[in-house]
């Protein structure tokens, strides 16, 4: 099987992630805020206390609670793969076509770390919902813990891709500076 290496897979894959997120944002974690009057655990990026895991599992109730494991779950358990693809294919695009970098080399590390913290995320958020309003405290840690290093792993996983583009641009763009025109 050959791997096409034009960009077209990294706009399927960001077409695929980029509706999924705007469901979920505008749709299930929209709703779910509205129901609990708090932000849902995937809309906390630097983690959640005991306390306010308890409040939120409170204030969401059973019928919340359902939503949030039947609607919000599954949609997040197509995002982090659809993203760590856009972001893997993106890199291997710029790879491909302008050579290797550290950041090519390591952004798709940082993007399968970043889906898998978020599958763990998602993991103990689900544990969280069926035990219903009093969970455990070491699986509350251990989902704030995941939600933290997902988000942290995924904010570097972009960043690198960001990075290994800007400098095909600044490349280009100096290279346009000191190209003679013809005339």
């Amino acid at each position: 099987m050959k791997i096409d290496h034009s960009g077209k897979a990294t706009i399927l894959f960001g077409l695929g992630a980029a509706i999924i997120y705007l469901v979920m944002v505008l749709g299930t974690l929209s709703y779910l805020n509205d129901l609990a009057g708090a932000l849902p655990f995937d809309l906390r990026p630097s983690g959640y206390s005991h306390s306010d895991t308890v409040g939120l599992l409170e204030a969401l109730g059973a019928t919340g609670r359902h939503y949030y494991l039947t609607r919000q779950i599954p949609l997040d358990t197509l995002y982090p793969a659809l993203l760590a693809l856009t972001l893997i294919s993106a890199l291997r695009w710029r790879s491909f076509r302008f050579g290797p970098t550290l950041m090519t080399r390591i952004g798709g590390a940082l993007a399968i770390l970043a889906a898998k913290f978020d599958y763990l995320e998602n993991l103990g958020i689900s544990f969280m919902l069926l035990t219903g309003p009093e969970p455990d405290l070491a699986l509350v840690k251990a989902a704030s813990t995941a939600t933290i290093l997902k988000s942290a792993l995924t904010t570097a996983a972009i960043l690198a891709v960001i990075a290994s583009l800007l400098s095909v641009l600044f490349r280009r763009m100096l290279s346009a500076r000191t190209t003679p025109t013809a005339r």
